[in-house]
């Protein structure tokens, strides 16, 4: 049995937290390995809906053993209030089934009021973060100067990097003309929180090693999408961190043959939260229809999602560059109704056809989307679990899809609820 990394292979909001609900029934263990709180995952279970940000998707079913990876930046008050609130959904998370890497980094309160000061400066420019401080934690880790979750353990290191982090953010700050984080208030707060968390932090690679040794099947879970990779999205209007499933093993404290099957998440149809190009937008009543239709807003942010057709020509480079082995096409059910329905096979840039979307800003933003157009469909595929099920036209659609992207679709789902979905091939069961 393969164990299988999920990715999003669009700019995130693909509908990964039902994929990882519905194939955690047939996971030991789901790992996140990277992102942070920024990431949003609905999961519908009868009738709960669970909001995720932090917590693997796997944490809703009592029999699966659920790691933050150390590619994960952590907010401990985030993690905290969130266990709080699915509790009182009547879940039970306990360290017996929870745990974070102890080499995991920390956002604390400076890296939120340094993200919200940096983003207002920029102005019209901004790149669309959530502020709650991913990007200037990721950038602390690489700088080496990170308060990681092991370092709640001991005042004294903690102390030292507490000042070492506040001399250089504090700086900023008052560039910005912000307030200025305080040092010993800092230090109260992670006193006070440290023996809240701790007890969830452990080694979280020999863990896992062990558990892969001992044959259980693993779930590696990402966040946002390939076109928010810090590499290979549409820089500089991307996250902090590589979303490609390449990082899964990197993310997660094993190594590269850990991981085997990759699936890779898209919708239907196309969608992107904040700034940056999105070719296949569409600014008008087809555009709003999908939207409202598709309920497509930010599970973090509450931020209305823009939306437009499926981008062939994107999603095939997200295949190529995270080796997808097969995608799990969601929200086909939104696409119901419509006369017809358009598809980018490719771009026009300057009067030349392009097969990718090129890695220039300015390109990105001028590429013009060349278009196949289908038969929509009036009959339902709400709620189908078979292709029998499904419109003839509906069908025909995805079957192009897969010809496209040049990748099999090994699942279909059909509406936000976990059974409502078609299986072609099981991911754990492909290798």
């Amino acid at each position: 049995m393969a164990n299988v990394a999920v990715v999003g292979v669009q700019w995130g909001d693909e509908g990964k937290g039902k994929i990882v609900d519905w194939l955690s029934s047939r996971a030991d263990v789901v790992v996140r390995f990277q992102g942070g709180h920024n990431a949003g995952h609905t999961l519908v279970v009868g009738e709960q809906v669970y909001k995720l940000s932090l917590l693997p998707s796997g944490i809703v079913r009592e029999q699966t053993y659920s790691i933050i990876g150390n590619g994960v930046v952590v907010d401990p008050w985030a993690l905290l209030a969130e266990i709080e609130r699915v509790e009182k959904q009547g879940l039970h998370v306990t360290p017996a089934r929870l745990l974070v890497a102890d080499n995991a980094a920390l956002i604390l309160p400076v890296h939120g009021a340094v993200d919200r000061a940096r983003e207002l400066a920029r102005g019209e420019g901004k790149i669309g973060t959530t502020g709650r401080g991913i990007g200037p934690a990721y950038e602390d880790k690489v700088a080496r100067r990170a308060i990681r979750l092991c370092d709640l353990a001991d005042e004294r290191v903690l102390a030292r990097k507490v000042d070492e982090l506040l001399f250089h953010h504090n700086a900023l700050l008052r560039g910005f003309g912000a307030d200025e984080i305080d040092r010993d208030g800092l230090l109260a707060q992670l006193r006070e929180i440290a023996p809240k968390v701790l007890p969830y932090a452990g080694p979280a690679w020999q863990v896992l090693g062990d558990r892969i040794r001992d044959g259980a099947r693993v779930l590696f879970e990402g966040a946002q999408g390939a076109m928010l990779d810090v590499d290979h999205g549409t820089y500089p209007y991307v996250t902090s961190s590589n979303t490609t499933a390449g990082n899964a093993a990197a993310g997660s404290g094993v190594g590269p043959g850990s991981v085997g099957y990759v699936l890779g998440i898209c919708k239907a149809y196309t969608t992107r939260v904040g700034s940056g190009p999105f070719p296949t937008e569409l600014t008008d009543a087809i555009g709003e229809r999908i939207g409202e239709k598709g309920r497509e807003f930010g599970v973090v942010t509450g931020r209305k999602r823009r939306c437009g057709w499926f981008d062939a020509t994107m999603v095939r480079q997200a295949i190529r560059v995270g080796g997808i082995d097969g995608i799990a096409l969601t929200k086909l059910d939104v696409l119901d109704g419509f006369d017809e329905l358009k598809v980018a096979v490719g771009y026009e840039l300057d009067g030349k056809r392009l097969d990718r979307l090129p890695a220039d800003e300015r390109a990105q933003a001028a590429v013009v989307p060349i278009y196949e157009t289908f038969e929509g469909w009036t009959d339902s595929t709400a709620g189908a679990r078979s292709w029998r099920q499904l419109p003839a036209t509906a069908i025909k659609y995805v079957r192009r899809i897969e010809e496209l992207i040049q990748a099999p679709v090994a699942l279909l789902s059909t509406s936000p609820e976990r059974d409502d979905t078609i299986l072609v091939t099981d991911p754990f069961a492909a290798r």
